[in-house]
């Protein structure tokens, strides 16, 4: 079976390719540029041309700009105007990555497909099942949560057992040298990850100033625009107060933005729609943890299913609120990925 691995460029995806090179298995280096010919790094394209001659793999480059920004970019800067907080990665995955490029690879005459996420795949009698890496401050499990179980067959992630502070140093043992500042931002289509001045370029409807009330509707401040706000945020309100507040509501329609105390933060649950899952539900465990943003941990909770794509979760516990627009991943105890959607909205008490 020919695997095709896609490769960015960094450090990351070079060494899956090399892992399984060195490992006998006949492989194919795919990589797509997401962003359009004008933006395309020939650095990036000649060091890569460069590492599989060296190794003896073919190299096929692919085009997915227009793709990408009718199926990430256009999505992040519409939900970004409506007032959430998208995260582009985690629909660029199930839609371009392990979507379109994974096609392509087919085309190409490759069954298998390989990545450098950071993340393990178990394979059981109800289909491949994923599994968080072994390196707790690399793996990917939450980003990969969106893509549908199908999706997963014949796929390799090289690098699950892995960990990241290592990676460098065996390349370099084999000849290889990636830059550290070309490794991959945060999201590659925003310039230095300054997202603001990205969105204002685009010429999206982004709402202007506006109102910051308090929960019982009092005025405290005037806020620059909702979409540069997000849900938890307690820097950058300008509000002189008793004691510190946070961003707890965006209300779209009326244009407010909703601040409180640490204590009216605290969020009970949330909503969730376009729900992926890897496991029925009726085979889902009476303990699940549910991760609402990739920097927090996850916290256990109880579900509601509202609809076939539909949920209600109620954490155990009150914590941050789950900004609509983020990623819900769901885990069993040991970190096996039961599914993941979109997070509608946070409730409170």
């Amino acid at each position: 079976m020919r695997t095709a691995v896609a490769v960015s460029g960094g450090a990351d995806s070079l060494f899956a390719l090399l892992a399984l090179r060195e490992a006998g298995h006949d492989v194919l280096a795919l990589h797509a540029h997401f962003l359009a010919p004008d933006a395309v790094d020939a650095d990036v394209q000649d060091r890569l041309r460069h590492c599989c001659k060296t190794l003896g793999v073919d190299l096929e480059i692919v085009d997915l700009h227009h793709k990408f920004a009718e199926l990430v970019i256009t999505p992040f800067i519409e939900h970004y105007a409506q007032g959430m907080t998208p995260n582009p990665c985690a629909l660029c995955n199930p839609r371009i990555k392990f979507g379109i490029l994974r096609d392509a690879a087919k085309q190409l005459g490759c069954k298998g497909f390989a990545t450098g996420h950071y993340v393990r795949l178990l394979q059981t009698p109800n289909g491949p099942l994923l599994c968080r890496g072994n390196d707790p401050r690399k793996e990917q499990s939450y980003f990969l949560s969106l893509v549908p179980q199908a999706s997963l067959d014949n796929v390799v992630f090289p690098l699950g057992t892995r960990h990241k502070s290592t990676i460098q140093g065996e390349l370099e043992q084999r000849g290889f040298t990636i830059p550290e500042s070309e490794e991959s931002q945060e999201v590659c289509f925003i310039p230095d990850d300054d997202y603001r001045s990205f969105l204002q370029n685009t010429g999206a409807p982004l709402s202007g100033p506006g109102p910051i009330v308090d929960r019982a509707g009092n005025q405290l401040g005037h806020h620059s625009g909702l979409w540069r706000y997000t849900l938890g945020q307690r820097r950058g309100l300008g509000i002189a107060y008793s004691e510190p507040l946070y961003v707890i509501d965006k209300e779209i329609r009326s244009n407010r933005l909703v601040v409180g105390t640490r204590a009216e933060r605290q969020a009970t649950g949330c909503s969730v729609h376009e729900l992926n899952t890897l496991l029925p539900f009726e085979k889902w465990p009476d303990q699940i943890w549910v991760q609402t943003n990739y920097r927090q941990q996850p916290v256990p909770c109880r579900i509601r299913i509202v609809s076939e794509t539909g949920m209600e979760i109620s954490f155990l516990e009150p914590k941050g609120p789950a900004a609509p627009g983020q990623v819900a991943a769901f885990y069993t105890a040991k970190g096996y990925v039961l599914g993941g959607g979109i997070i509608h909205d946070s409730t409170r008490t």
